[in-house]
């Protein structure tokens, strides 16, 4: 009966959770008095959020910021991770190759204009990501003789809808900050443009979880206690219950302070779900933090950039692809992405994690490798 209670209340907890995600920003444009209309819209075409231009002073602070991250990231990842090859190396899969060329394939096609190809053009980016997906985990089955994809394809590839409803989920936070918007699918249906979308969001929590377990193969064989990387967490319910609040109450502002909050769009989320996670008692991906095991948190957050320099540099050149408008510091582009964007990177990789092991039961890259 009290297993029964708990399973109940936890169910209750998350779908307060994601009535929060969700909803929160809505009620922020019922509250304001703006036109619901606009943010509904499909195709999301029309872009009516007029962001703050470049602000050097702004652009300083995140670039420090910045700077102070990404050192930060290197300082552990020595520390987590280890280059050396003195270890097993198993034969590269058949099907590797076979998405290495259709990675390769796919990126010609989608650079170039191809009159022949006219037709197909918009739709190279989820054969770029299926073969990057079938590359990673075949350099992970080099490494460590085993995948993601092979040990457990039921898991793995239920990956695909739920990443779909994952991704759909940013796009509905974008419309409330419109820091990205899709060029080259004006002619798209709102059905078709369903149908392409949610084909290529399919691919990205595969992507990320098959880089995850890629950049694991790396760990190096010690606990990972970085020395000065300790950090002691204690955290009641009662904090974990204020956390979830004034996240929502963030998303809730969304719409009206777009400029101001946007960074939120990566950050609350994050947060909405560990603390649903510690107020229910489960583990987090912070839990290993008392130990100094940065291993959740880099192991994801490099994945993520990983993907992250694909997906930005597969989208340069492409037919149809995304754009970005970001207030203060939209200035020093890195393919189209503005130099200080990447840092979203990071928590959105931690996300990445968290479904990931949420949803499927997937252990947490935090122990060191066999």
């Amino acid at each position: 009966m009290t297993q029964h209670a708990g399973e109940n209340s936890f169910f209750a907890l998350y779908v307060f959770t994601i009535a929060a995600l969700v909803g929160a920003p809505l009620v922020g444009v019922l509250m304001s008095g703006q036109p619901v209309g606009r943010y509904l819209d499909f195709p999301p075409l029309t872009r009516y959020v007029q962001h703050a231009p470049f602000n050097l002073v702004i652009f300083s602070a995140g670039a420090l910021f910045f700077q102070l991250i990404m050192t930060g990231i290197i300082v552990l990842s020595d520390c987590a991770l280890s280059l050396k090859r003195d270890r097993k190396q198993w034969p590269f899969p058949w099907w590797g190759w076979g998405g290495i060329m259709l990675s390769v394939c796919a990126w010609v096609l989608a650079w170039n204009r191809f009159p022949w190809f006219a037709t197909l053009q918009p739709y190279t980016f989820t054969p770029l990501w299926l073969g990057y997906i079938l590359s990673v985990n075949g350099v992970t089955v080099k490494r460590s003789g085993t995948c993601l994809m092979q040990r457990e394809s039921y898991r793995f590839f239920l990956l695909f809808p739920v990443s779909s409803i994952f991704w759909w989920y940013f796009e509905w936070l974008n419309r409330f900050v419109q820091n990205w918007y899709y060029t080259g699918i004006d002619d798209f249906s709102a059905l078709a443009y369903v149908l392409h979308a949610t084909l290529c969001f399919s691919t990205v929590l595969p992507a990320v979880a098959s880089t995850m377990e890629l950049v694991s193969t790396f760990q190096s064989s010690d606990n990972c206690s970085c020395p000065g990387a300790n950090i002691k967490i204690t955290w009641n319910q009662r904090q974990e219950w204020l956390l979830l609040a004034i996240m929502a109450v963030v998303l809730t502002a969304l719409p009206v302070a777009p400029d101001q909050l946007f960074p939120f769009v990566w950050i609350a989320p994050l947060i909405i779900i560990v603390s649903m996670q510690g107020i229910a008692g489960r583990q987090t991906i912070f839990s290993l933090f008392a130990q100094g095991n940065w291993r959740p948190i880099i192991i994801p957050a490099l994945a993520a950039l990983i993907c992250g320099f694909f997906w930005e540099m597969w989208n340069w050149k492409s037919l149809a692809h995304w754009e970005y408008s970001i207030p203060y510091v939209d200035r020093y582009h890195v393919f189209a992405m503005p130099i200080l964007g990447y840092l979203g990177y990071l928590p959105f990789g931690l996300q990445c994690q968290v479904v990931t092991a949420t949803v499927f039961d997937f252990p947490l890259y935090g122990t060191p490798a066999k």
